[in-house]
């Protein structure tokens, strides 16, 4: 609990504002703000200089704020006017009662919330918290469920420095690096105590007691706690235990996993908090569910497996990787030292409590998995996209060895993104007139997405160019400073201002650079790649973006070839790398590019959303047949793609050298034959008509299916209560608010 007689930063920040302007505050600490731009607006306007020095964090440029400056937009009756608007709206959508999920879920309630975990949480750039496509799933979650008025929760870590920042040097050659974060500058309440302390909970962590404190931000409805041991009064190795996401070695690991999953089940009971279902969103977080087994322990007296049902009724879980290396695993040495008094505790031997991660019982060098322990210890599991729920099936079929490989108990939810957040201003304010003001509301109606075509294509086309015209500015901005920094001779600097054209046929590829993401399949055959991006009658050009794993060498080095081609004489003005990939640069990318890139090795992309946000902005998706994709790409009476490009269609074969020579021959292929003429179609008034019949598919066939609000209807009526609604997909669109 919180001590009422304490001042919240939000009023702190409110005694230091303009009476007009009192209200800012609290759109500052409560990330509602973030979901559309005339409310970004209130705070840029204050000062576009530091809204860019502070990372685009409003409390960081309110703080800053000249009180001279204050003065001046508290008699501006525009900005007043506006300000007010937006208040009006935030408190109508705060107060709302009769929410979509009240009428269909009612059992689900405030006072017995869902508890979302996860290790990262990706809302905002202003919050580094995340490091990428996970992280920003549980931001839309989170999103999308406040708009649908689910009770619900996040349970997370707040990382001093975050993930790692990105610079290039010279020979393209990734450089990590970190900065703090100041979070008493950002959008976050410190959780106190009665005695107006910070609220804290203790938790041995590898034989010491460390402290752990609570923060928590606001997303809409949605309340965020974050997990923090950057304490004075920890071991200084323990107040480096939340410094960074995803790094250090395995024992940091494990320990930061404790934290989260054994530490976030005692924040929610320090909080008063009694969640009705606890929501693992990857194995990270698994550990809780031996918390809550060993708090049921002590209120009732019963032994573990007494309990067990009872913990597994109350836990779901989802799995968002095929990829094995992306389940941790812990060898029984390192669990012995992190839980050899916590199995006690549990009443279980040593044997009995690594028996719950081992995939393969009665073999006492088999790790510790975090899936295998959630898998056993959630009554729920599901996979990203259909075909991640068959592949699931199939890596966890070991498990069941009492049921054939299509009946294992792991289903699917598909992945989606929140509309609001990743479409830009210019395509938002064209569906409003075309589609209704509501359209955001009605994101799953695919009858209203059908009014698409009622804009007319010079209109869309024109829009689509502003957009991609403010891209390749970013870009060369980006880039300039990146030269600049790296003392590159005055010529290399300058000729970023004439990097790319507006005109071109755009491709944007922004991943994690890992192997198997293949971000240089385009090089595979230089000569061919050459051809294609130094067309001079057709030309192409692409923008990458994406870190290497600090530890991944060869995904550096991938990144490096990448570099290297991006200075070819022939073709140096249609290549970019922006680097430090975050928020911001994703919502530049897939709101400002004609054709979104995706081709990983089947069947390792779980799901991704990328390709997901770029359909909001009438971009057009070629990719290969994997995650959700398999599900978006629709054909034609002719065979072809009518929203959209697959490459190497259903080709598929265990040898990686000939997948590779297959999907790169298709990917040229598809440049050559159908992406480029189609781009270049054009009537008189230079408008591709054709092109935009596939814009204006990508969007109708896409934006209804992968979004969040889809998502998290189908999680509150398939997983958090299950059997609470029949109401098929175009009929929940009219009661969503």
């Amino acid at each position: 609990m919180t001590n009422k007689s304490a001042i919240a930063p939000a009023q702190k920040l409110s005694e230091k504002l303009p009476l007009p302007l009192k209200r800012l505050a609290d759109l500052a600490y409560n990330y509602w703000w973030s979901w559309t731009s005339e409310r970004v607006f209130l705070f840029q306007n204050i000062s576009p200089e530091a809204w860019e020095r502070y990372g685009h964090n409003p409390v960081a440029v309110l703080e800053s704020a000249s009180y001279e400056r204050l003065t001046q937009l508290a008699e501006d009756p525009f900005y007043i006017k506006h300000l007010s608007q937006v208040v009006a709206e935030f408190d109508a959508y705060m107060n709302q009662q009769d929410t979509w999920v009240s009428r269909v879920a009612p059992q689900i309630s405030w006072q017995n919330p869902i508890a979302y975990f996860c290790a990262e949480f990706g809302i905002h750039e202003s919050l580094p918290v995340y490091s990428g496509g996970l992280g920003i799933l549980a931001g839309d979650h989170l999103k999308s469920a406040s708009d649908l008025g689910v009770p619900l929760i996040g349970v997370g870590l707040l990382y001093r420095q975050g993930y790692f920042r990105q610079r290039l040097n010279r020979s393209g050659w990734q450089e990590d690096y970190y900065i703090d974060n100041v979070f008493q500058q950002m959008p976050l309440e410190l959780m106190l105590n009665e005695r107006g302390e910070a609220l804290t909970i203790a938790l041995q962590v590898r034989q010491r007691m460390v402290k752990v404190q609570i923060w928590r931000t606001q997303v809409g409805r949605v309340s965020l706690y974050l997990l923090d041991t950057d304490r004075e009064d920890n071991d200084p190795i323990d107040r480096w235990l939340t410094g960074h996401l995803y790094g250090g070695n395995q024992d940091t690991r494990i320990a930061q996993e404790v934290v989260l999953g054994i530490g976030g089940v005692k924040a929610l009971t320090a909080l008063g908090i009694q969640p009705s279902i606890h929501h693992l969103n990857e194995g990270h977080a698994a550990f809780c569910t031996l918390e809550i087994a060993w708090q049921e322990m002590e209120r009732t007296g019963k032994p573990f497996y007494d309990v067990e049902a009872s913990v597994r009724n109350r836990c779901v879980f989802t799995t968002h990787t095929p990829v094995p290396a992306g389940h941790d695993v812990f060898s029984p040495d390192l669990m012995d030292s992190h839980f050899a008094q916590y199995w006690a505790q549990l009443r279980l031997s040593r044997e009995q409590f690594l028996a719950l991660g081992a995939k393969r019982l009665g073999d006492p060098w088999e790790p510790f998995g975090m899936t295998v322990l959630a898998l056993r210890m959630c009554r729920a599991a599901n996979g990203v996209s259909e075909l991640h729920g068959r592949v699931s099936r199939q890596m966890w079929t070991a498990l069941y060895p009492d049921r054939p490989e299509n009946r294992v108990p792991i289903g699917h939810i598909t992945n989606g993104v929140h509309a609001p957040t990743w479409t830009a201003p210019l395509m938002a304010d064209l569906y409003t007139q075309y589609l209704g003001t509501d359209w955001q509301t009605r994101a799953i109606d695919p009858a209203m997405w059908a009014d698409v075509d009622r804009i007319p294509d010079a209109e869309l086309w024109q829009r689509h160019q502003v957009l991609k015209e403010r891209l390749i500015a970013f870009t060369r901005y980006r880039i300039k400073k990146a030269r600049t920094d790296r003392g590159e001779v005055g010529d290399r600097i300058h000729a970023a201002d004439l990097l790319l054209d507006p005109n071109a046929l755009t491709i944007g590829f922004a991943r994690r650079f890992s192997q198997y993401k293949r971000g240089n399949l385009l090089l595979r055959d230089a000569e061919r790649a050459l051809k294609i991006f130094g067309n001079a009658q057709r030309p192409v050009q692409i923008v990458f973006a994406g870190k290497a794993h600090p530890a991944d060498e060869e995904g550096k080095r991938i990144i490096q070839k990448l570099m290297e081609w991006c200075q070819h004489s022939a073709i140096q003005h249609r290549v970019a790398f922006i680097e430090d990939y975050d928020i911001y640069v994703a919502q530049k990318l897939v709101q400002g590019v004609d054709v979104w890139l995706n081709n990983p090795r089947r069947p390792l992309e779980a799901s991704g959303t990328s390709g997901q946000k770029v359909c909001f902005n009438g971009g057009i998706n070629c990719s290969v047949l994997d995650g959700w994709w398999c599900e978006g790409y629709q054909v034609g009476m002719d065979g072809k793609g009518i929203n959209g490009w697959a490459i190497g269609e259903d080709a598929h074969t265990s040898n990686q050298e000939l997948q590779d020579r297959i999907d790169s021959e298709s990917l040229y292929k598809l440049l050559e034959e159908e992406i480029a003429p189609l781009y270049y179609d054009r009537d008189n008034n230079g408008i591709p008509h054709r092109w935009i019949q596939m814009m204006k598919a990508s969007i109708k066939t896409n934006a209804p299916l992968f979004n969040t609000d889809r998502m998290i209807a189908d999680y509150v009526t398939r997983i958090y209560a299950p059997g609470c609604s029949t109401i098929s997909t175009p009929s929940l669109a009219q009661v969503i608010v």
